[in-house]
């Protein structure tokens, strides 16, 4: 009998926590339930007509149509460091410093890959974005989880505990850990922090040695006058760091997997040369695109992305708290990490039972807090992905659940 074989990267990867409301929102579906899906970050509106044009431009040149390069064309990895310039301040060497990526995460995980040895450690903040500690357990590395603690009504981190957990990390884990990963705005928190935060961070990590790898995948979404800043505006950062972005939520092309790595000259070495044997690049009309959406349409996020987010924002908040569930206002980032509504955790509901009777009972989809870690289980993140009509008919269908769970509390 041929015996069977174990596949042990795979066996290290927990089970997929999204897969059971997923299963059960396609059955619905199937079933004809007109199902109100808040539970993933995709965005609904088109990309921006000038950079399809571009696309359909360019991919009618059939010289455009073989291998490309996997680091990314020159003109896409300049208009990376122009964007930079312009945003920041910062001076990056598009040969040296930039990578352009299959979107941020291919890139994220092709650098753990390159960087990360067996045995390593990483400290990633607690919810996380799923893959940000994954990504080092794909590797054969460790990760050691601390929690990220932030004022629940303004979603400011709280910087004081943070280096305190993080120093304590730095000194409890064996092996020493060699790379901390930063992600703000935060997913799935939304949580934020200062040009100051960054300041720190870069001392410590130059003081205590480690990389650090931050990710601003929605630094372009922000309200209320926050502005996200980069950890690459810190004098001496790219001595210890690399920054991840992507054009998949500020520019509407998630489907498009256009990111960009840029930072420490060592790091992004390593991710071009293990890119030289995965990859030949992006299709390169996609690549010339994204070029003229960086260089020519940087006003689009501003201009077109953001007021609808912060729209969005405004009545969900409004319409669920009026519906009996009140949620606390982002300033950043196409998401809110709600708290569940007291009568759910009256009844000690974690997030992953919650979000069950809420697709099933009221028609709507959201992602469980328990999928991105353990201090995510008394709320879920709910992706501003539905437009006005549907989002206040949402909170018609929240409103009659959360009646039901108060007859429930009431009987005991």
């Amino acid at each position: 009998m041929f015996e069977e074989i174990q596949f042990e990267k795979i066996n290290r990867l927990p089970k997929y926590i999204f897969a059971e409301i997923n299963e059960i929102k396609m059955k619905m579906r199937r079933e004809g339930a007109d199902i109100i899906d808040f539970s993933m970050g995709n965005p609904d509106a088109p990309t921006p007509e000038p950079i399809v044009n571009k696309l359909c431009e360019t991919v009618r040149r059939p010289k455009t149509h073989g291998y490309s390069a996997s680091k990314g064309i020159y003109k896409l990895r300049l208009a990376i460091t122009k964007w930079y310039k312009r945003k920041y301040g910062v001076d990056l060497d598009p040969d040296t410093e930039a990578v352009a990526t299959m979107g941020s995460k291919e890139g994220y995980v092709h650098l753990v890959q390159a960087i990360s040895n067996p045995g390593d450690v990483a400290i990633v903040p607690d919810p996380t974005y799923p893959i940000h500690s994954q990504a080092f357990i794909l590797a054969g590395a460790n990760v050691e989880k601390m929690q990220l603690t932030f004022d629940e009504e303004t979603f400011e981190v709280d910087e004081e505990k943070f280096f305190t957990d993080v120093n304590e990390a730095l000194e409890n884990s064996i092996p020493r850990p060699k790379f901390l990963v930063v992600n703000f705005p935060h997913n799935p928190s939304t949580a934020t922090v200062t040009p100051e935060f960054y300041e720190r961070l870069v001392a410590l990590a130059k003081e205590k040695r480690f990389y650090i790898i931050s990710d601003i995948a929605y630094a372009d979404i922000a309200f209320d006058g926050y502005r996200t800043p980069s950890i690459m505006q810190v004098p001496g950062a790219k001595d210890v760091a690399v920054e991840s972005y992507t054009l998949s939520k500020s520019y509407n092309m998630a489907g498009w997997r256009v990111g960009f790595v840029v930072g420490n000259k060592k790091l992004i070495g390593a991710l071009q040369a293990i890119k030289s044997w995965l990859d030949y690049g992006m299709f390169t009309p996609i690549q010339v695109a994204a070029t003229v959406a960086l260089d020519e349409y940087g006003n689009i996020p501003e201009e077109e992305i953001v007021p609808r987010y912060r729209k969005r924002r405004d009545v969900m908040i409004e319409a669920f708290g009026n519906a009996g569930w009140k949620l606390a206002k982002p300033r950043a980032s196409m998401f809110i990490w709600g708290k569940l509504p007291q009568v759910a955790l009256d009844l000690g509901m974690g997030s992953m039972e919650f979000s069950k009777r809420l697709l099933q009972e009221a028609d709507v989809a959201v992602s469980p807090g328990i999928g991105f870690g353990i201090y995510g289980d008394q709320y879920v993140r709910i992706a501003l992905i539905e437009n006005e009509k549907r989002i206040r008919q949402a909170a018609r269908n929240i409103k009659r659940f959360i009646k039901t769970l108060e007859k429930e509390r009431a009987n005991g």
